[in-house]
């Protein structure tokens, strides 16, 4: 027989590497999340989607404590997530993070941007976190920009600076807050494209996003959140072929009808 392979070999290895465990978060009187239960094994992609102000884009800030939480823990590869200091700044070199606005150094060249972080936080020698930095931007199809300052590249190539950014910090998991919404509808898919990429490389992905076409091509699990509570979870094929609960079937009726 043979071995399984994809999300199926993923899925049997059982290692949780991001646990949240009853996760909770209140904005004042909201609450944005309600008792979050989520295991993502090592190589998972999952895209989380729903309404807006379903909680989703504060589920992600969570998982590096952009956002802090109320109660409950979170855990990166079986260490609680560190409240802060010295900890978190190590554990958060393991969470690479890419936004909606790409939070490039305006003043600094591509090149910089990308090797900052090897040489502040990992102590790589200047040379190796250049080539390291030169290797992927190749790797996001912009490495003849490299010596080029953010504005004068399009969107759609600093978002695909900012993925090779977060790439360059060797992170475990790569977190995804709607990394296209900000983007003119044809940078959109140079942007997924350097993801669907990703996926296909195994790097394990927590992706919010309104793009269906990534969640049905990449995703290993798509999670569908509304009021702040998962209440659906299964496979892209499952998930847009048979939703489950009323909020869902509401939904992909207004979203796939357009």
């Amino acid at each position: 027989m043979a071995a399984p392979t994809g999300a199926a070999a993923r899925a049997a290895s059982g290692q949780p590497l991001v646990q949240l465990k009853d996760v909770n978060k209140h904005f004042g009187a909201l609450h944005v999340l309600r008792n979050i239960n989520l295991e993502v094994t090592k190589g998972e992609v999952v895209v989380v989607i729903g309404p807006s102000g379903s909680g989703k884009s504060t589920l992600c800030r969570a998982i590096n404590r952009l956002e802090t939480i109320d109660d409950g823990d979170i855990l990166i590869d079986g260490n609680m997530l560190p409240s802060e200091g010295k900890a978190l700044a190590r554990l958060r070199a393991d969470v690479g993070m890419v936004f909606q606005s790409f939070n490039l150094f305006a003043h600094k060249s591509i090149l910089e941007n990308v090797t900052l972080g090897p040489i502040k936080v990992k102590g790589m020698k200047p040379a190796a976190a250049k080539e390291l930095a030169m290797g992927l931007l190749k790797r996001v199809g912009v490495d003849n920009q490299a010596h080029k300052l953010p504005a004068q590249l399009s969107g759609g190539q600093q978002q695909r600076v900012a993925i090779a950014r977060a790439l360059a910090m060797k992170p475990k998991v790569m977190l995804f807050d709607e990394p296209t919404s900000a983007l003119d509808p044809e940078m959109i898919n140079e942007v997924l494209d350097t993801m669907v990429q990703l996926a296909k490389e195994g790097m394990t992905m927590i992706v919010v996003t309104h793009e269906m076409g990534f969640a049905r091509k990449a995703a290993d699990r798509v999670i569908f959140m509304a009021d702040g509570q998962i209440v659906e979870q299964a496979t892209p094929e499952e998930f847009f072929t048979n939703p489950k609960s009323p909020r869902a079937k509401d939904f992909l009726g207004k979203i796939l009808n357009h």
